[in-house]
């Protein structure tokens, strides 16, 4: 049965026609963990989306329902919580908490959402519908930002309120994204440019089924072991600030007096960080082969150093090798779960969709999902699509 249009569904809930915003989800293409480390990253927007339909209220309230979860939930916008719920909402009601922290409070509101992106499988659901949020919230006060800010008070959102201490990447993308492109991000600078993806390639993210919740310690951990290493390369350089500061020689040069941890930690980053400027640069210049190799070397170092993979990841990650049209893969997200990204000849993408299901289900007696994926344009109000 084909579900209601949001609009239509938003007027029968509310009374009135809303105003309605799309956002998408993202999938990274490498450069994983580095966003937080003022590194580089190189994703990309997809077709898969957060809507948000909005319509003012007269009373001060905050009154959200869902399409994907039961129940209505209500706030007042006077005196709006200081830290999550644990509900459904959390991700919406942070943005909303920001933006009134920077004086940006609409009088009332009426939200209906609609969520595409798988959740808990690494194409950041959770920053699809922050940003979605936010340009609907902006839109009930008359304030325009740059998309950059945005993607800026989003993150506060998920740092502060939601407690994943996540970086700018996944908000950023969902902002600024444009239709057959990745992009290359400065996390530090927030300054951007655009990587065609190269004709006749598909994206197909195979998603293992295995959840995972960022909000949880393992990412935050991985985080805290980052900041130990850049406490202890300040020491030896005091112009490093963060692992984005740490060449190779500086790590090599003081790599015996790290802890064995922590130097794992570290040469994950600071290695991801030149596989992202080396996969850009592949990309310009159409030098599959190479990208396809970068992506095998940050899927291993992901897997060994940085220790964000899993059984289900890793079989994935091999399914692939050999099927016809690959040309690179890895897994995609924070990890322990999720997805992996994979570059394949349009010509292919089909019969390697239905192959990789195969030997994955075989490996694992898990039935996975795939999605042949394109790179999409970022966050936009919609006008009659939905």
């Amino acid at each position: 049965m084909n579900r209601v249009p949001l609009a239509d569904h938003f007027e029968r809930l509310y009374g009135g026609r809303p105003r309605v915003f799309r956002a998408p989800g993202r999938v990274n293409l490498i450069g994983e963990h580095t966003d937080y480390n003022d590194g580089y990253v190189m994703p990309a927007a997809i077709g898969f989306s957060a809507f948000v339909a909005i319509g003012p209220r007269t009373d001060g309230k905050l009154v959200i329902c869902s399409e994907e979860f039961s129940g209505q939930v209500e706030f007042d916008f006077a005196h709006l919580p200081g830290q999550r719920t644990g509900s459904w909402c959390d991700y919406i009601l942070g943005v909303a908490v920001v933006l009134a922290q920077h004086g940006i409070k609409p009088d009332g509101v009426n939200l209906l959402v609609h969520g595409e992106v798988p959740m808990g499988a690494g194409l950041s659901s959770s920053a699809a519908i922050e940003v979605a949020s936010a340009l609907a919230f902006l839109s009930r006060t008359n304030t325009t930002l740059p998309l950059p800010e945005i993607a800026r008070l989003c993150r506060q959102a998920e740092n502060s309120f939601v407690g994943a201490r996540v970086g700018i990447m996944d908000q950023f993308v969902s902002c600024t994204g444009k239709a057959g492109h990745a992009i290359l991000l400065d996390c530090r600078h927030l300054t951007y440019e655009l990587a065609p993806v190269p004709e006749g390639i598909q994206l197909v993210v195979c998603n293992t089924m295995v959840k995972h919740d960022l909000a949880t310690g393992t990412y935050n951990i991985r985080r805290a072991e980052c900041e130990e290493g850049v406490q202890y390369f300040a020491k030896w350089d005091p112009q490093v600030h963060a692992l984005r500061d740490v060449s190779i020689d500086l790590l090599h040069q003081h790599a015996s007096e790290l802890p064995p941890t922590i130097l794992k930690r570290c040469s994950h980053v600071v290695y991801e960080d030149q596989r992202t400027m080396d996969a850009a640069q592949a990309f310009r210049q159409g030098d599959l082969k190479r990208m396809g190799q970068l992506m095998r070397e940050s899927h291993c170092s992901l897997r060994d150093l940085y220790e964000v993979s899993c059984s289900e990841l890793d079989a994935m990650v091999e399914s692939a090798q050999g099927l016809p049209g690959f040309i690179g893969g890895r897994m995609t997200g924070g990890g322990f779960g999720g997805c992996t990204v994979n570059l394949v000849e349009q010509q292919h993408a089909q019969q390697f969709a239905a192959q990789i299901s195969a030997r994955f289900n075989r490996l694992t007696g898990i039935p996975p999902q795939i999605y042949i994926c394109s790179a999409e344009d970022g966050a936009q109000e919609l006008t009659n699509r939905i």
